[in-house]
């Protein structure tokens, strides 16, 4: 191997160059060349080999090989060529009395594991986008995992490269790195508490990309786009991104819609506030007159014959409503509520319906509403929700009722008007 370099110094001696100038020229000349070589293996390896392969790839039906060439996978595996042409030249490289001879060898395994060590990486980005396609339904991620094999590919690559160059067997480098645990733990503290944090919420399908979380700590309010091993980013509904630690999912409280997205169905739960001074006894005129809503004429008859059969088995006189039984305003407002609701075709059949009091309090007592749209999309859900207390609101008159809210500057100027009325 050695006989072209000795017997390109001996002609540049005989053309008259000094030893000590012909060894250093021919050794120069030497790697500027095999540089060279290495340098257009490499480009016609990338411009001819690779183009066609990437061409190909593009061409076919497959969709999971698009995503090798997405990540340069192919373009990082020609890294390996001008390594293996240093590696085949490398008796020739330096004299065989050079104190940097073995250094050499060294230099090029240090090549061949940088290039495999991205040659992974991009492996494993391509595997993580290949499973988030196919999962692109459920939002499964297995970004967690991927992200901390990267680092253990990084973290061995290094310590591969530090033994080479340094002549020591890799074991005694992890030997050392162990008695310098609390400096390792103190230093690499946020990546092993994400990496903790990224298994638990993969492993317990604690959130996945695509659900909508809300987290006051953070201020976070949106979809999840994307769960990695240190950061879970969330696109909050005015549009900001907010950026949370993934172990401060695993610390903290917060709260993940996914199951009203997969249930069908979203709550509804709000109340209307009745004025009790409004709540009273209904006359059988009045009883008359709300007959003539449809969706309550089969409910105030049978109302009534159940009334009346209970008020004649206890010989009752209903000249006064307290004596007996009788219907009240709230509560009949509270069937029709009931019925209407029942007939609302956007309103979920087959999750809990309740029209229910609840405490009365010095703000009047709250008829709640608690049901479920069957359609979960925000805009068209607050729009429903509008759409019933709109109705609700408007038909309390009808039924003799108000509805409870504080005096407002409308009350007092009214107020004002009658007193001067009655001064008058």
């Amino acid at each position: 191997m050695h006989e072209q370099p000795h017997l390109l110094i001996a002609w540049l001696e005989q053309a008259g160059l000094a030893r000590a100038l012909a060894v250093p020229l021919t050794y120069g000349f030497i790697i500027c060349t095999v540089f060279l070589i290495a340098l257009l293996a490499t480009w016609l390896v990338r411009r001819f080999l690779i183009s066609s392969l990437t061409k190909a790839i593009r061409s076919n039906r497959l969709t999971w090989d698009d995503v090798l060439t997405d990540y340069h996978f192919f373009t990082r595996l020609s890294w390996f060529v001008p390594v293996l042409i240093f590696y085949i030249a490398q008796d020739i490289l330096l004299p065989p009395d050079s104190p940097w001879l073995e250094l050499i060898p060294r230099l090029i395994f240090c090549g061949f594991i940088l290039a495999g060590v991205r040659v992974l990486s991009a492996l494993l980005k391509a595997t993580n986008s290949i499973y988030r396609s196919r999962h692109l339904q459920t939002g499964k991620t297995i970004r967690g995992y991927i992200d901390a094999i990267r680092i253990i590919v990084y973290l061995l690559g290094a310590i591969l490269m530090i033994s080479t160059l340094s002549g020591h067997s890799p074991l005694g480098l992890l030997s050392v790195m162990g008695g310098l645990t609390a400096l390792v733990m103190l230093i690499f503290r946020d990546t092993i508490l994400g990496f903790i944090g990224a298994i638990q919420l993969t492993t317990n399908d604690m959130i996945r990309v695509g659900d909508w979380i809300e987290m006051e700590s953070h201020g976070a309010d949106g979809d999840v786009i994307e769960v990695s091993i240190h950061s879970v980013r969330v696109r909050n509904w005015n549009k900001t991104i907010t950026t949370i630690p993934t172990y401060a999912l695993i610390a903290n409280p917060f709260k993940n819609w996914r199951g009203m997205t997969e249930s069908g169905g979203r709550r509804i739960k709000r109340a209307l506030y009745i004025d009790m001074t409004s709540i009273r006894f209904l006359t059988e005129e009045e009883l008359d007159e709300l007959g003539k809503i449809r969706i309550l004429q089969k409910y105030l008859r049978s109302k009534r014959e159940e009334i009346s059969k209970y008020n004649r088995a206890r010989g009752a006189e209903t000249s006064e409503a307290i004596n007996g039984r009788c219907q009240t305003n709230v509560g009949l407002y509270r069937a029709y509520i009931t019925a209407w609701l029942q007939e609302n075709p956007k309103i979920h059949d087959k999750m809990t319906f309740l029209i229910r009091q609840l405490e009365p309090g010095d703000t009047g007592l709250p008829l709640e509403i608690y049901v479920f749209s069957n359609d979960q999309v925000w805009a068209n859900y607050e729009a429903l929700q509008a759409d019933i207390f709109d109705h609700l609101i408007a038909i309390l008159p009808y039924f003799h009722l108000r509805i409870f809210q504080q005096p407002s500057g409308h009350d007092f100027k009214a107020l004002s008007q009658t007193q001067q009325d009655l001064g008058t």
